[in-house]
């Protein structure tokens, strides 16, 4: 489980990279970087792809990425990420519901669904 976790990792973290390199010129006007959305949810990756009890650091890091993400194009730059992220993530493992219910399970409420199909230029 370790190794797949590991491996989970490197390719959402690779994925993130590019897709910063694609979003980044479309979002210059916000504060938060995709490289931010993966430091801050890191520690969920062993939860989103396997499941269980959601760790403690995981909730600290959706809690201060959500207090980070104050204006819209903050949101908007999070919720491109994400979906980046869970988009391209060619892992059996990988879990979108657990994905999608961690602000919930973590305390936060955040005004879009984690999706692959969210529209995120109508976030707000």
């Amino acid at each position: 489980m370790a190794a797949a976790s590991s491996v989970l990792f490197l390719k959402l973290t690779c994925l993130v990279l590019v897709s910063m390199m694609v979003i980044a010129p479309k979002c210059t006007k916000a504060a938060i970087t995709c490289g931010q959305v993966v430091n801050s949810l890191t520690p969920c990756i062993n939860y989103v792809a396997n499941g269980g009890a959601v760790p403690p650091e995981c909730c600290n890091g959706v809690s201060a990425l959500y207090n980070a993400a104050r204006t819209t194009p903050d949101r908007q730059t999070v919720c491109k990420c994400l979906k980046q992220a869970i988009s391209g993530v060619p892992y059996s493992g990988f879990n979108l519901g657990l994905a999608a219910g961690l602000p919930g399970k973590c305390g936060v409420n955040i005004p879009y669904k984690i999706s692959p199909s969210t529209d995120c230029n109508r976030v707000q």
